[in-house]
C-alpha cells in the first residue's frame, strides 16, 4: 500500500525551535498568544455599527408587531416574530458581553511564588496516550509545586505511569459526584493554596503557573480560567476558514469570555484554570448537584464576593471531540448542566450577584436556547409552502427587503463584535449540528432532569465506524425536500395549495433551501470518513527532525506519542511487522525508541518511508518526545514579550 504525506495544517506547522531543542523543527500552534489590545477608534467603530443595528432592529420589531402579525394564522406568525425577538436579544446581550474585550486586571509573570500550588488532573478512562503528555508536562511545570493525578478508574497502570513521571496518584473507593466528587476528595488530603484543575487530555504549556499566579496577590481572586484550545486541530469542530482553522469554541474563549472581565462574570469553565482553595471551602467545595459543577461553582463563589478572572492566553492544549458522536454528547452534556444551574441558582433574581454578573451568567446560561429559534426558522419555511398560510400581513415587497437588510446587519454586527471569530456559514452550520444535542437538553429546565456526568471520550482508538445521522436532521432533510417539491409543482400549474401570498410562498421556498443546504452539509460532516477515526492511537504532528534507524540517517516527518512516520535516503532494510530502534535528535541529546514496523513504502528512487510504532514501557523516552511537541506553543507570545522588555 502506498502512503501519501500528510498536507499540514494552515495553523500547525513545524518551525525553527526557542532554543531548548536547538537543532529540531517542532510544531508551533498558530494563534495561542494572547491578543494585541484594539485601537480605540476601532472599539468605537464596533460599538456605534452594533448600537445602529439595535436600533435598526428596535424599529423594524415595533412595525413588526404593530402592523404585520397576522394572528389569524397565529400558529405561523407568532413563531416567526418571536423567533426574530430572540435574535434581537441575543444581539443586545452580545453587544453588552463584548463591549470591551480587552478589559481585565493587571498582569505580570511570576516566577516565583509563595502560594502553595497543586496541579490536578482529574481522569476517569483516559488512555495512557492521552494522560502521558499532561503528567510530563505539568511535573516540570515552573514554579515549585505538586503534581497529583486523581484516577476515578482506580487503575494500576495509571498508578504506574504517574509515579514513574514523578506525580502522586489519589484515588477513592467510589464515583460519588464524578469529577466534582473527585476533586473534592483531592481537597481533603492535600496541602495548597491554590490548586490547578486540568483534565486528563489538556496539556499545560511551560508558562502557565507562571502567567497565571500573579492574580491571586488580590486575596479577592477565586478563580483565574485561561481559554480552552486544542491540539487536534483536525477534529469535528474544526474547521478550513482562509488561513487559519475555525474552532466552534474560540468565539467564546478568545472574545466572550475575555469580555465578561468588564461585568465581573468570568467563570470556571472546568479545566485549564486556577483556584483558590479556601474560596472553595467557603462555599462547601466544588457543587455536586449539577453536571456543570464549574460554572455552578463560580456562582456560588461569586454570592460570596470572590472575584474571577478570564486571562486571555491559551495555557494548556487538549483535545477536542474527534467525532460528531463526541462533539454532541458534550454538547448536551454543557446544555443540560446549563439548565440545572439556571434551575438552583436563578442567577438573574438570586441574591448575591451584581447586575454586570447576573447580566453575564444569564446570556451565558441561556444562550442555549438559540437551538429553539434556529429549529423555529427550519420549520416555518416548510410549514408556509405546505399549508399557503402568509405569517405577515405586509406587502413581500415591503417585508423582503426589509427583513433581509434587518438580518444581514444582524450578521455584520455579531461578526464585528465577535472580532472576526463568527463566520457566518461556519457559525450557521454548527448550529445546526448542535440541534439533536441542546433541544432535549434544555426541555431539563422545565422537567428538572438530573442527568448522569458523562466523559467525553478522548484519545482514538480502534473505532472506525462514522456516526449515524441524528433522526431530527433527518426530519429536516425530507420535510424540506417534501415542501419544496410541494412549490416547484405549484409553479409547473399542479395547483394543491392555494397560497395565500406568492411572495411569502416565494420568500419560503428561498429559506428552506437555505434550510436544506445547511441540513446537507451537517449530514455530509457527521458522515465524513476524516471524522471516523484512524490508526495511529494518538494525534499527530508534523514536524521535521534529524534521526536514525538502524544507524542509517533519516527525517522524522510526523510525530505522536505513540508513533512516527520517517523518510530514509538511504536503503533500510525493514518489513512491516519487524522491530527497530529510531534515535531522535533534539538539540544535543538524544531519545532512543524501540519500535515495531506498520508499514513501508517505496517512493521516490533511493528514498524509503516507514511508519513506526512505539513498543509499550518505554515512559520516559515518550516523556521527552511529549514535552518537545509542546514546547513551541506560545512562541510567538514569548518573543514578542522578550522584544516588549
Amino acid at each position: 500500500m502506498r502512503h501519501r504525506p500528510r498536507a499540514l495544517s494552515p495553523d500547525l506547522e513545524p518551525s525553527a525551535s526557542d532554543g531548548r531543542f536547538p537543532s529540531a523543527s517542532l510544531p508551533v500552534f498558530k494563534g495561542v498568544e494572547r491578543p494585541e489590545p484594539e485601537s480605540k477608534a476601532r472599539r468605537n467603530a464596533i460599538r456605534a455599527f452594533a448600537v445602529a443595528t439595535l436600533v435598526v432592529t428596535a424599529t423594524y420589531l415595533s412595525w413588526r408587531l404593530h402592523s404585520t402579525v397576522d394572528l389569524a394564522v397565529w400558529w405561523v406568525s407568532i413563531p416567526l416574530i418571536a423567533a426574530e425577538i430572540h435574535n434581537a436579544g441575543g444581539l443586545l446581550l452580545f453587544t453588552v458581553a463584548l463591549w470591551d474585550v480587552d478589559v481585565g486586571p493587571p498582569w505580570h509573570r511570576v516566577e516565583d511564588s509563595d502560594l502553595r500550588v497543586a496541579v490536578l488532573i482529574a481522569t476517569y478512562n483516559e488512555p495512557e496516550e492521552v494522560l502521558l503528555p499532561t503528567i510530563a508536562a505539568s511535573v516540570t511545570l515552573a514554579p515549585t509545586h505538586e503534581t497529583w493525578v486523581l484516577d476515578d478508574g482506580r487503575r494500576e497502570n495509571i498508578r504506574e505511569l504517574a509515579t514513574s513521571l514523578g506525580a502522586r496518584y489519589l484515588t477513592r473507593p467510589d464515583n460519588v459526584g464524578a469529577k466534582a466528587g473527585n476533586l473534592n476528595h483531592a481537597l481533603g488530603k492535600i496541602d495548597a493554596d491554590v490548586v490547578a484543575v486540568l483534565d486528563a487530555d489538556h496539556v499545560p504549556l511551560p508558562n502557565f503557573l507562571t502567567n497565571t499566579l500573579g492574580y491571586f496577590e488580590d486575596p479577592d481572586v477565586a478563580l483565574v480560567q485561561t481559554p480552552q484550545d486544542f491540539y487536534n486541530r483536525d477534529s469535528f469542530e474544526h474547521s478550513d476558514h482562509g488561513e487559519s482553522r475555525f474552532n466552534e469554541e474560540a468565539v467564546f474563549y478568545r472574545v466572550i469570555a475575555p469580555g465578561k472581565n468588564r461585568w465581573g462574570g468570568a467563570f470556571w469553565c472546568g479545566t485549564s484554570a486556577l483556584v483558590r482553595v479556601e474560596a472553595l471551602q467557603s462555599v462547601g467545595g466544588v457543587a455536586t448537584a449539577t453536571v456543570t459543577e464549574d460554572i455552578h461553582t463560580s456562582i456560588r463563589m461569586n454570592r460570596l464576593g470572590w472575584k474571577g478572572v478570564m486571562h486571555n492566553e491559551v495555557l494548556a492544549l487538549g483535545l477536542a471531540p474527534a467525532d460528531a458522536e463526541q462533539y454532541m454528547l458534550q454538547r448536551h452534556r454543557w446544555a443540560l448542566g446549563a439548565m440545572q444551574v439556571l434551575r438552583k441558582e436563578n442567577p438573574l433574581f438570586g441574591k448575591g450577584l451584581t447586575f454586570g454578573q447576573r447580566l453575564s451568567f444569564t446570556s451565558t446560561l441561556w444562550g442555549w436556547f438559540d437551538s429553539w429559534r434556529t429549529l423555529a426558522f427550519m420549520l416555518i419555511a416548510p410549514v408556509v409552502l405546505f399549508t399557503g398560510a402568509s405569517p405577515i400581513s405586509a406587502p413581500g415587497w415591503v417585508y423582503g427587503p426589509l427583513f433581509l437588510t434587518v438580518f444581514l446587519a444582524q450578521f455584520v454586527a455579531l461578526r464585528l463584535l465577535a472580532r472576526g471569530r463568527y463566520p457566518p456559514a461556519l457559525s450557521l452550520l454548527f448550529e445546526v449540528l448542535r440541534l439533536p444535542a441542546v433541544l432535549p437538553a434544555t426541555l431539563a429546565l422545565f422537567t428538572g432532569g438530573s442527568g448522569v456526568f458523562q466523559v467525553t471520550p478522548k484519545g482514538r482508538g480502534d473505532r472506525s465506524l462514522r456516526t449515524p445521522v441524528p433522526r431530527i436532521l433527518v426530519f429536516l432533510v425530507l420535510l424540506n425536500v417534501s415542501a419544496l417539491g410541494l412549490f416547484v409543482l405549484q409553479m409547473a400549474g399542479v395547483h394543491i395549495i392555494a397560497y395565500e401570498s406568492m411572495a411569502a410562498a416565494a420568500g419560503a421556498a428561498g429559506f428552506a433551501v437555505l434550510n436544506l443546504g445547511l441540513v446537507v452539509w451537517a449530514v455530509i460532516r457527521i458522515r465524513a470518513w476524516r471524522f471516523a477515526g484512524e490508526r495511529r492511537g494518538a494525534v499527530r504532528f508534523p514536524v521535521d527532525l534529524e534521526a536514525y534507524v538502524q544507524g542509517s540517517p533519516c527525517d522524522v516527518r510526523d510525530l505522536s506519542t505513540t508513533g512516527a512516520e520517517v523518510w530514509s535516503a538511504g536503503s533500510v532494510d525493514a518489513k512491516a511487522g519487524e522491530r527497530l530502534n529510531l534515535v531522535v535528535v533534539l538539540g544535543g541529546d538524544s531519545t532512543e525508541l524501540s519500535c515495531k514496523v506498520r508499514w513501508r513504502d517505496e517512493g521516490e528512487i533511493g528514498r524509503v518511508r516507514l511508519g513506526l510504532e512505539f513498543d509499550s514501557k518505554q515512559t520516559g523516552q515518550v516523556a521527552t518526545i511529549a514535552r518537545a511537541l509542546f514546547q513551541q506553543a506560545g512562541a510567538p507570545d514569548r518573543a514578542r514579550l522578550a522584544e516588549a522588555a
